[in-house]
Formats: structure tokens, C-alpha cells, sequence
């Protein structure tokens, strides 16, 4: 690490710009920015907004708070006490917390965010940046709100364009053949997921107090949109959980702890690779449940009950048109318009009237 430039009350590190002052005897440190110029302009401006606080012509600004310890806050005060997915932004500002380390909150501006973001895109996917980036924007919102700060830096931060070209859907044949390379406790799990698209989430945290074999259905409490819901089970379904032992509260529990299985990952990857099954995720059984069912001609009202989707909108993401669907459709057509031709073309069949002529009274 290089030594620091030193002037009066900013000082250069590493390419950065600080501020180092004191106001009333207080010490005040700042980010400057990222030029000696743009330090010297700050501090001019900060020395003034600290002027006008002592003239009474404005209020006090709040006590500054370091990046990770709001980000520390947000995730007890609002996200475990808000959100059910609460465990995905404790990993986001996993990662997060390594780059805006040692940074006030108030430092973090919107060309800081896309440092970050160029970062993380060479190391992750889109759409992994994108869930980072929406939970900064969330935390930063807050501070908004909460007085922190007077507006968010993320305000005009844009997200990446995620290629939704991963999702895959499972041919009928790729079906039959991965339920077959399962062994043990995946195979039920595998036929759960595709005879009624529950998430991998609901099926691992599955309770046989919520399994009626005599209603036939699964009951979900806990579900992501935040309402309980009912799925109906098929007879598949019903036959893959009847065998299975109750030794557990659990449906799906580890022998050891007798708790619920965390991950499927390596199970799940096994029977892929043996049946030469590419570029699946566990996900994907979800949207081929989706599909399948709209191919049967089930409703997306009904399909979007299942499922548990907030919206006939998600549910539009989930079912995707095969070829094969796309194809049937098409000939659907074809056969609407050979009926209606040939209708036209049938000679109609001539109506003779016939007129009862009284004959003439020639008597007259």
C-alpha cells in the first residue's frame, strides 16, 4: 500500500480521495471522491452544510453509520421480521460486505454500485447481480425512510438483461428416464415435483401432518407468496409417499438428525449425468410441471392456484410452448378451415315448393 498524499484536511490513498476535519471539536471523515478536485469541492460544500446546522438554517443531519452496520440493521430490523426469503439477503450482503467494506453509508454513491456490479458479473450471472443489486436498492430505500439518508444512490442504477434461455423443459422421454436413474429419496421427491410443480423448498420442508392420503392432497402453510394453499395429489404421487416410512415428522428427513434434508445437489446431478441429461436445473421440474399441464388444456387460473403464483403474469413465465404444442396448434388451424371449406363447397340441397293449382270451375 502506498503512503497517503497529505494536504489540509484531504489526503490521497490508493487512488482516493479523503476528507479529515474538524467541525466544533468533532473530527469529520469522509469519503472525497476520486480526484483532488472533487475532494476540495466536497469538503467546501460539507464546511458550508456545516455552517448552516450551527445558524440554525438546517436541521442537523443524523449521526453517519457505517455501511455494514445499517446493512447488519436492515437484516434484523426489517428483512427476518418481513420477508420469508430473509435467508437470501443474508446471502447477497455475504458478498457484498467484502467490497463496501470500511465505507459510511452516505459514500456509496451510483458509480461505486457499478464498480460492483462489473465485479460480480465476471465472477457470477446476471441474474445472481441482479438479486444483489435489487436487495441493495431495498436496503437503501430503507435508509430513506428510516432518515439515514435524503435519496437512495441506486435511484437510476439499472440491472443486467438476464437470458431466460436457461430454463429447460424436460421432454416426456427425459422424464421417465431421470425418475428411473433416481435412487433412494430422490425418486419420490423427483415424481412430487413433477406431478405438482411444488418447490424444491415446500417438498424438502415437507411435514406428514400436511400430507392427507384420505383428501388426497398437500397442504402448504408456509408457501413464498405468503398464503397457505391445497395441492391435489395424483395417483402417482400418492404411491411414492405411501411407501414411504414415517420415521420422522418429516417426509423427506436426514437419518442422523431426523430434521428435514437440506440439498438435493449432488443426487440430483448423479441422475442427470447418468441418463446424459444437460443443463437441468432442479428448478426446471416446476416449469415442466407448468407446461405439461397447460398442454393439457388445463386453465392458467387453475395452473396458477397449484403452483401458488401471486399472478396469472408468473405463471405466463412458467408455461412454455413446446414445438410440439406450437405445431398443434398450427394444425389446429389448418383443420378449422379445411371444415369450414368444405362446408361452403357442399352443394345446398334445392327446396322445391310445390303450389296446389285448384283447377278452373268451367261451370260458371
Amino acid at each position: 500500500m502506498g503512503k497517503p498524499k497529505k494536504e489540509k484536511n484531504i489526503k490521497s490513498l490508493n487512488g482516493k480521495w479523503y476528507l479529515d476535519f474538524t467541525f466544533n471539536k468533532k473530527r469529520i471523515r469522509r469519503f472525497g471522491g476520486y480526484t483532488k478536485e472533487q475532494a476540495k469541492n466536497r469538503l467546501a460544500k460539507l464546511r458550508l452544510e456545516k455552517l448552516d446546522e450551527q445558524l440554525g438554517f438546517k436541521k442537523p443531519e443524523r449521526e453517519d453509520v457505517s455501511f455494514e452496520k445499517f446493512a447488519d440493521d436492515f437484516i434484523n430490523l426489517y428483512s427476518k421480521q418481513n420477508k420469508k426469503s430473509w435467508g437470501r439477503d443474508e446471502t447477497s450482503l455475504k458478498n457484498l460486505k467484502p467490497f463496501f467494506k470500511g465505507r459510511m453509508l452516505r459514500d456509496v454513491g451510483p458509480e461505486l454500485v457499478e464498480r460492483y456490479k462489473a465485479k460480480r458479473k465476471a465472477e457470477v450471472s446476471p441474474a445472481t447481480v441482479n438479486r444483489e443489486i435489487a436487495f441493495l436498492k431495498t436496503m437503501f430505500n430503507k435508509a430513506v425512510e428510516w432518515g439515514r439518508l435524503e435519496s437512495s444512490p441506486l435511484k437510476n442504477v439499472k440491472k443486467f438483461r438476464e437470458d431466460n434461455g436457461r430454463e429447460r423443459i424436460l421432454t416426456n422421454e427425459e422424464t421417465i428416464r431421470l425418475v428411473e436413474a433416481a435412487n433412494g429419496h430422490l425418486r419420490p421427491i423427483l415424481i412430487i415435483a413433477l406431478n405438482t410443480g411444488m418447490r424444491r423448498g415446500e417438498i424438502l420442508g415437507l411435514k406428514w401432518e400436511n400430507v392427507k392420503l384420505s383428501k388426497r392432497c398437500i397442504h402448504i402453510e408456509d408457501s413464498k407468496a405468503g398464503k397457505p394453499r391445497s395441492i391435489p395429489m395424483n395417483g402417482l404421487v400418492i404411491e411414492a409417499v405411501s411407501i414411504i416410512p414415517q420415521n420422522s415428522e418429516y417426509v423427506f428427513y436426514n437419518p442422523r438428525t431426523k430434521g428435514p434434508i437440506q440439498d438435493v445437489k449432488t443426487a440430483f446431478k448423479t441422475a442427470c449425468e447418468k441418463m446424459r441429461i444437460k443443463g437441468l436445473r432442479f428448478h426446471d421440474l416446476r416449469h415442466t410441471a407448468a407446461t405439461r399441464m397447460v398442454e393439457a388444456g388445463v386453465d392458467l387460473v387453475t395452473v396458477s392456484k397449484i403452483l401458488g403464483h401471486s399472478s396469472i403474469q408468473m405463471t405466463m413465465r412458467y408455461a412454455h410452448p413446446t414445438p410440439e404444442n406450437m405445431r398443434r396448434a398450427v394444425e389446429k388451424l389448418g383443420e378449422f378451415y379445411e371444415q369450414t371449406r368444405q362446408k361452403l363447397d357442399t352443394p345446398t340441397e334445392e327446396v322445391t315448393i310445390k303450389r296446389t293449382v285448384k283447377p278452373l270451375n268451367t261451370d260458371n
